[in-house]
């Protein structure tokens, strides 16, 4: 299975026996995400991503204080998991990177953003059900 590194977003194959034990990135050596899970990178990881990744990087623009941003945490979790490999979910909290919120024109939450190599493929705000948000990431990856 594949997964970019947090720090220099190399992608990695994640081998499928070592779900629970830590997997170090051969570029860098820093211990890398289980795939399947969503990541809650700092700026600098997030930027690494998003321009490394071999694979597509799905960013949630989210805030704590947002109800639709709370309903579509579950919806998230469950894409990460069926699309291990396939796609890296980012989470960024707005509240506390509000420079990267701006550099990317957020205007609210929660905003979603799916780019691969540096390119943005599409974006999409507010809450949905997870049928449309899994197909709304099926038409761009």
């Amino acid at each position: 299975m594949k997964v970019s590194c947090l720090n220099c977003g190399t992608t990695n194959y994640y081998p499928g026996d070592a779900r629970g034990k830590k997997v170090a990135c051969g570029k860098c050596k820093e211990v890398l995400p289980e795939p399947g899970t969503a990541v809650m990178p700092n700026p600098g990881q997030t930027y690494n991503l998003i321009r490394n990744s071999a694979i597509p990087v799905l960013v949630d623009f989210y805030s704590p204080a947002c109800m639709p941003c709370h309903v579509m945490h579950p919806v998230l979790e469950s894409l990460a998991k069926r699309r291990a490999g396939e796609l890296m979910i980012a989470r960024v909290n707005v509240a506390d990177h509000p420079e990267m919120s701006a550099s990317f024109g957020i205007q609210g939450v929660p905003t979603f953003i799916i780019l691969h190599k540096g390119t943005e493929r599409g974006r999409t705000s507010g809450a949905m059900n997870e049928t449309d948000f899994s197909l709304w990431v099926a038409s761009l990856v």
